[in-house]
């Protein structure tokens, strides 16, 4: 086992796993918790300059799982931070990179991200519109994760002939800048708000890059499979507080790691259909108490419930109604 994995094994195990109930009460992941993550160079593990021992990006994708199987909370905060990571070391912009590199593979500065509203289909939430020096950001993004824990956004606007602006903003309130908590039936401590922009300016400095939609959609199958890690993390601790084994698990992470792209969505929505039965099989072996607040199981099986939505795509929409349908 690779040394960063049995690192995050450790702290999924004694860390975050222990204090995640505590932690959904507290609203908030602690600092501690981030700190730890930082501490030990999991905020680095997209860097290309990473200095954790990660032999290939199933390695990684199994790092977030383990992760995630200590605390889908802290996971969910934490693994929005690696699209800037790679984001600023792509970036042609040389300023940029000098500025955060460094400091975003540390955890110094810490990312979240905020990208749905102009990627998705349709008339763009999130718009970008070209000015001297820069773009104005104006609109809603839905969806932010990590308010009051993360110093900057990784943020999409899109233009009117689809060009996506990607870009670097500082995530406070401001006169341009207001946000609304959004209430969640699980990973509430995540802190997600929805976020309205009104003449937001974004001087070329802080943009990463500029790129087509439909160019950036050609690398949406990646992005499905590393977000399946989550479930997966999910299913196993499930699992292994049910004292179930864990052969189906096995397998249904490599169909997800192995799939070509245009089979991605459905290994993706085999994974999250797996989390949602360990939960309930771990509620079960729980019986009554599954019931109480502080319970594992109703939190792993409300976990699940988030998970089936969470970053979902028509496919996989379709491959899950079908498995509980038919």
């Amino acid at each position: 086992m690779a040394e960063a994995l049995t690192v995050a094994l450790r702290i999924a195990d004694e860390v975050l796993f222990p204090a995640a109930p505590e932690v959904e009460r507290a609203g908030r992941v602690p600092g501690s918790h981030l700190d730890l993550l930082a501490e030990h160079g999991f905020y680095g593990l997209a860097a290309p300059d990473s200095t954790l021992d990660v032999p290939d990006y199933p390695a990684v994708q199994r790092i977030v799982e383990t992760i995630a199987g200590g605390c889908l909370t802290t996971t969910f905060v934490w693994m929005q931070h690696h699209g800037a990571v790679m984001a600023v070391a792509e970036s042609g912009n040389e300023p940029l990179r000098t500025r955060y590199l460094a400091e975003l593979t540390a955890g110094r500065i810490r990312a979240g991200l905020a990208a749905g509203a102009a990627v998705r289909p349709g008339p763009p939430s999130l718009r970008a519109t070209p000015v001297d020096g820069g773009w104005l950001f104006d609109g809603t993004a839905p969806w932010v994760t990590g308010w009051g824990m993360v110093d900057v956004l990784h943020i999409a606007a899109r233009t009117d002939d689809d060009l996506l602006v990607w870009a670097l903003v500082d995530a406070v309130n401001s006169a341009e800048v207001t946000v609304v908590p959004v209430e969640m039936v699980a990973v509430q401590a995540s802190r997600t708000v929805t976020m309205e922009v009104e003449s937001l300016f974004v001087p070329h400095e802080r943009v990463t890059s500029t790129v087509s939609r439909a160019e950036h959609l050609k690398g949406d199958p990646e992005s499905v499979r590393f977000t399946g890690s989550l479930a997966l993390g999910v299913a196993g601790r499930a699992l292994q507080l049910a004292a179930l084994g864990h052969a189906e698990l096995d397998a249904v992470r490599d169909a997800l790691v192995g799939a070509q792209p245009d089979a991605v969505p459905r290994a993706r929505a085999n994974a999250t259909e797996l989390a949602l039965r360990a939960a309930a099989a771990l509620v079960v072996h729980n019986g009554s108490r599954a019931v109480l607040a502080h319970d594992h199981g109703q939190r792993l099986l409300r976990e699940a419930g988030f998970l089936l939505v969470f970053g979902s795509r028509p496919g996989i929409r379709s491959a899950l109604l079908d498995r509980f349908c038919h």
